[in-house]
């Protein structure tokens, strides 16, 4: 659970850099969804919370772009 909490972070960082507004909105939702089920003890759910986890950093590391705004009519 902590290798995934961490590597979620890494990913974050990684995705999102230079982008102060979007880090500290990955950074507060990681932390509130491991915190929102740090008591959960059935293995089954811890599974499938960690295949949740899994999909959203192969989607961020994958899937998401960041653009830059460089003129009035061009990103």
């Amino acid at each position: 659970v902590l290798k995934l909490f961490k590597l979620l972070h890494r990913t974050r960082q990684e995705v999102f850099k230079n982008d102060s507004r979007a880090l500290e909105a990955a950074r507060q939702k990681i932390n509130e969804e491991f915190r929102n089920n740090r008591g959960e003890t059935s293995e089954e759910k811890i599974n499938e919370l960690l295949k949740i986890g899994s999909d959203v950093e192969v989607i961020l590391r994958t899937s998401v772009i960041q653009a830059v705004h460089t003129d009035s009519d061009k990103i």
